[in-house]
């Protein structure tokens, strides 16, 4: 069973019916005790980067997630549950200050598009590949998935990068470390490419 975690932000029945397309049985759900049975979690979001994570720590979840990153399940984030994971964002909720905080399972932050690009950049795009990795078994270099963001991760270790997409700069578009996974578009809106890769990310929680 694979946890889609609910913090009132993101496409969860969307993320649910694709994972339920391609065989595998998912649960959106609140409750860490099904975060902690799940064979593998995902992150989904959409919306603000500061306001996702205070709904996470309303709802309890930030230290479930921590044990779930930790415990080499497969974890997916998409989209903003990508950004969520790095250290801090430049997406601010006031004008304080300090950049908000985001979960810091991977180290960097998440930046603006530079000014002059349209943002949200909105639409499909192409991935390119500078590593080989589970998630993306079987995808084609230049295949095309659907975005919708304004901001984008910046790891502070390259070697982290599972993908990467052009969009008047270079930026990275998805992770893969060890167990954890995420993707900055949203394979459950990108037609069989995004099929595919849910169904890469099922096959591991298995």
């Amino acid at each position: 069973m694979i946890a889609i975690i609910d913090y009132g932000m993101g496409n969860l029945r969307s993320v649910e019916k694709a994972l339920t397309y391609v065989g595998a049985e998912a649960v959106i759900t609140q409750d860490p005790a099904v975060l902690e049975r799940a064979a593998g979690v995902i992150l989904p979001g959409v919306g603000a980067f500061a306001q996702a994570m205070a709904n996470l720590r309303a709802a309890g979840l930030i230290d479930p997630i921590h044990q779930a990153l930790a415990s080499g399940k497969p974890f997916l984030g998409i989209c903003l549950g990508l950004q969520l994971l790095f250290e801090t964002s430049e997406e601010r909720f006031d004008d304080g200050p300090e950049l908000p905080r985001g979960l810091g399972a991977l180290r960097g932050r998440v930046r603006r598009f530079p000014d002059g690009l349209k943002v949200p950049q909105i639409g499909w795009n192409t991935l390119r590949f500078p590593k080989e990795t589970r998630l993306f078994a079987g995808i084609e270099p230049g295949s095309h998935v659907y975005f919708v963001h304004s901001y984008y991760a910046e790891p502070a270790d390259s070697s982290v990068t599972a993908a990467v997409t052009e969009y008047g700069i270079e930026y990275c578009s998805a992770v893969e470390v060890d167990n954890v996974m995420a993707v900055q578009f949203h394979p459950e809106k990108s037609s069989r490419v995004g099929l595919q890769i849910l169904s890469n990310f099922a096959a591991l929680c298995r």
